[in-house]
C-alpha cells in the first residue's frame, strides 16, 4: 500500500513541493462508546478503581462524558524525519533547542504515553485478558453478534487465564510493563527538562492500570493547557494505537473539560531517524557477541494481526513494518553490517489468517536451510514485557536450537535507551505552538518515503483511513438480554443462544474449532 499522504491540510508548508491540496472532511469517526476497562465483578464484568502513574492511590472512575470539547488545537507543523540531535550523553549536556522553548507562563505542557498494559500479579491475569478481549478492536463481531462481546470476552479470558498465568509465573509473576514505562516517562521527563520544557509525562494503559481514563483525570486536575500524545507503538496499527485513540476521541468528544486542551498526536514514528539509530546501534553491539558476526541472521520478530485487517480495513502496519526494518537496514549498511535479514510474525490467536510469515514457521524454515546463528530483533516493542521474555527469550529460542541453530541472540528492548529517550523528547518540543525548527528538521515529506498517519488531532489521525472508519462497529453496551416483540430480534437472539450454546458444548466437551483456537 503506497499511500501519499496530504501535507498542506493539516499543518504542512503550502510550499513545500511535495504538498498535495487535498481537503480533510470536518466529520468525526462513529466511533464505540468508551468501555471503562476493569476488573471483572460479578454483576457487571468489569470495576471501577484503579491508579494512575503519577499519583498511586485508587480512585473511582467518573461516570460518564458529558458534552463535545468546543475548541481544540491547530496542528504544529510537524517533521516527519528529525534527526536525533544528540549523539551522546556530552551533547545533552549542552542544552541545544532549549531557545526554541517559548511558552507563556500560564500555558502548562503535558505528554501522554500510550501503551497496552499488563498484569502486575497473577490475579490480575484474567481481569486483564477479559479487558482485551472485550476491546471490540481485538475481537470483532458481526452487528448481530455484538451482544455477545463482553460475554465472549468473560469465557474466554477464563479459559486462557490458567495458560497465560504459568507464562508469567516464567518470567517473575507479573508484567514489568507499566515499571518499564513509567521509568521511560520519568527519562522523557528529565531529558524535556535539560531542553528547558518542565512538562509532566503521564502514562495511560489501554487494558490494565494506570488506564488512560485515569490519567486523563490526572491532566484535567492539573490543569494542562497542551498535551502531547505519543503511542508507545512505532507503528501504527487499528488494533494498538488506533484503538486507544479511539477511546481518546470519544473522551474529546463528550467531555467539556477538555475543550480546552489543545492536543497533538503523533501516532507513528517508526521511521524518524533517532529511532532508527538506536536499533541499529543495539543490533550492531549484539552482533559482536557472535563468534562470526558477519554470518547472523537478523530475525526482526513483529506483533502479528490478522490479514484482514490490512486486506479489508486498510491498516497500514504492514507497510509501515516493512518499510521500517528496510530503515533500519540501510542504517546498519552504512555503518558496514550487510548481514542477511528476514522478517516474521508472532503471537497469531485464533483459526483466522494472520499476516505470514509466522515466527515459529520461519524459525524452522532457517533453521532447515542452514543458518545457525540467529539474532531476535522485537520490532513491534519499546519496553520488555510478556512477548519478549517469555515468547522470543524461552519459546522461540528453544525452537531455533531444535531446529538446527546453534548460537541464538536477542536485542533487548529500547527501554530507557538515552537515543531513544531523547528522539522522543524532540517529537514533543518538534509539537509545541511556539516551538522553532529542531536540528535534522525537514518540513515535507521525502520522496522516497510512505510515512504513517499524519501527526495532528485525535479526530484528524483517524479520518486518514476511510476504510477502517466504514467497518468500525457500533457502540457496545452494557450485555442486557432486551428481549422484545420484533420476530427479526426474536429469531436473532434465538440464533445467538444456539450458537453460544455451541460454544460452550466445545469448551466442556473439548471439541470443536473454539477449544482449537484456545490452545493455540
Amino acid at each position: 500500500m503506497n499511500r501519499q499522504l496530504p501535507c498542506s491540510a493539516i499543518g504542512y508548508p503550502s510550499s513545500s513541493p511535495h504538498s498535495h491540496a487535498v481537503q480533510l472532511q470536518p466529520k468525526l469517526c462513529s466511533l464505540p462508546q468508551p468501555q471503562a476497562p476493569r476488573r471483572p465483578q460479578p454483576e457487571r464484568c468489569c470495576c471501577s478503581a484503579s491508579s494512575s502513574q503519577m499519583q498511586p492511590t485508587a480512585r473511582s472512575r467518573t461516570a460518564g462524558f458529558p458534552a463535545p470539547p468546543q475548541a481544540l488545537s491547530s496542528v504544529a507543523t510537524p517533521s516527519r524525519e528529525a534527526s536525533d540531535m544528540r549523539g551522546s550523553d556530552a551533547d545533552e549536556a549542552s542544552g541545544s533547542g532549549a531557545a526554541g522553548v517559548q511558552l507563556p507562563p500560564h500555558e502548562r505542557v503535558g505528554v501522554l504515553l500510550l501503551n497496552l498494559g499488563g498484569p502486575e500479579t497473577l490475579d490480575d491475569v484474567e481481569p486483564f485478558l477479559y479487558n482485551l478481549f472485550a476491546d471490540d478492536s481485538i475481537i470483532r463481531l458481526p452487528p448481530y453478534a455484538r451482544f455477545l462481546q463482553r460475554p465472549l470476552a468473560k469465557l474466554i479470558s477464563g479459559l486462557r487465564a490458567p495458560k497465560s498465568s504459568e507464562g508469567y509465573k516464567r518470567i517473575g509473576g507479573g508484567s514489568p510493563l507499566r515499571r518499564i514505562t513509567e521509568q521511560q516517562a520519568d527519562a522523557l521527563a528529565t531529558a524535556l527538562k535539560r531542553e528547558g520544557l518542565d512538562a509532566k509525562v503521564y502514562v495511560g494503559m489501554r487494558y490494565w492500570a494506570p488506564f488512560i481514563e485515569d490519567a486523563m483525570e490526572e491532566i484535567k486536575r492539573d490543569g494542562m493547557t497542551h498535551l502531547i500524545v505519543i503511542p508507545l507503538y512505532p507503528q501504527f496499527s487499528i488494533s494498538t494505537s488506533g484503538s486507544s485513540l479511539r477511546l481518546l476521541e470519544k473522551m474529546f468528544e463528550s467531555d467539556p473539560d477538555l475543550s480546552g486542551l489543545k492536543h497533538s498526536v503523533i501516532a507513528s514514528w517508526y521511521f524518524r531517524e533517532g529511532y532508527l539509530r538506536a536499533m541499529a546501534e543495539l543490533i550492531e553491539k549484539e552482533l559482536q557477541k557472535f563468534d562470526s558476526p558477519e554470518k547472523t541472521e537478523i530475525f526482526f520478530s513483529a506483533h502479528g494481526v490478522p490479514v484482514s485487517y490490512v486486506e479489508q480495513d486498510g491498516d497500514p502496519y504492514r507497510d509501515e513494518m516493512e518499510q521500517c526494518v528496510g530503515m533500519i537496514m540501510q542504517r546498519l549498511q552504512q555503518r558496514g553490517v550487510h548481514n542477511s535479514y528476514s522478517l516474521a510474525y508472532q503471537s497469531r490467536v485464533g483459526p483466522v489468517e494472520w499476516l505470514q510469515p509466522y515466527t515459529d514457521a520461519k524459525i524452522r524454515e532457517l533453521g532447515a536451510s542452514g543458518v545457525k546463528q540467529l539474532l531476535a530483533v522485537p520490532i513491534s516493542f519499546v519496553s520488555e514485557h510478556i512477548e519478549t521474555l517469555e515468547e522470543i527469550d524461552m519459546e522461540y529460542r528453544e525452537l531455533a536450537l531444535e531446529s538446527g541453530v546453534q548460537h541464538w541472540g536477542r536485542v533487548p528492548a529500547l527501554n530507557t535507551n538515552p537515543t531513544f529517550i531523547n528522539d522522543l523528547a524532540d517529537m514533543v518540543l518538534e509539537k509545541l505552538p511556539s516551538a522553532a525548527p529542531r536540528p535534522g528538521y525537514v518540513p515535507s515529506l521525502d520522496d522516497s518515503m510512505n510515512l504513517g498517519p499524519i501527526p495532528g488531532r485525535v479526530e484528524e489521525i483517524l479520518q486518514t483511513y476511510d476504510r477502517e472508519r466504514r467497518v468500525l462497529p457500533a457502540p457496545v453496551r452494557m450485555w442486557q438480554w432486551g428481549w422484545t416483540k420484533s420476530a427479526e430480534t426474536w429469531n436473532g437472539r434465538i440464533a445467538m443462544l444456539a450458537v453460544l450454546t455451541i460454544l460452550l458444548l466445545e469448551v466442556t466437551t473439548g471439541q470443536g474449532v473454539l477449544t482449537h483456537w484456545l490452545r493455540l
